[in-house]
């Protein structure tokens, strides 16, 4: 595995549409173990490769509850709402307020390229609109209702609380 660049905001690869995966390949597979570590190493919770420079419709994430990878994400059926600050790994120290569907369901294959289904509420329902998202060419300030903020630094007493949690 290896760490790979996050491509930020101003790149274009970040605004072109990306295309299906036909076949699980071991280039693709080597995309996604990079990918995971890329997330992981950089303190993300979802990652979509386009970001990384690949124009291809695959998505990692973990939310919390464990690793999970869609390839060829399609989501539906959203219901209701949630709004909240909302970061990304290639727009660095900014966040902006974002209403997503509160719930949505996502039909994906998995990395043996078989069907999977999800039905996700919350930030994991957040995440899976926002990486969708990028295969798209879509960013985050472009659904955000309001401007970008800087993302204000902890003090060093936030981040010993943060660090024992």
């Amino acid at each position: 595995m290896a760490l790979r660049n996050v491509r930020e905001m101003g790149d274009d690869i970040l605004r072109k549409k990306s295309k299906p995966v036909k076949q699980m390949t071991e280039r693709i597979q080597t995309m996604i173990d990079d990918m995971y570590e890329t997330m992981y190493e950089t303190q993300g919770v979802g990652l979509a490769a386009p970001q990384i420079g690949v124009l291809r419709r695959v998505v990692v994430m973990d939310c919390g509850e464990g690793p999970i990878t869609l390839i060829n994400p399609v989501v539906s059926n959203p219901q209701g709402e949630q709004t909240g600050d909302e970061g990304c790994l290639s727009i660095p120290g900014k966040v902006a307020k974002v209403t997503r569907p509160m719930t949505v369901e996502c039909d994906a294959l998995d990395e043996n390229m078989e069907p999977i289904h999800i039905e996700a509420e919350g930030l994991l329902a957040r995440c899976i609109c926002h990486e969708c998202d990028h295969l798209d060419g879509i960013l985050y300030p472009d659904v955000a209702d309001g401007p970008l903020m800087d993302v204000a630094p902890m003090d060093e007493d936030e981040y010993e609380e943060y660090e024992e949690e």
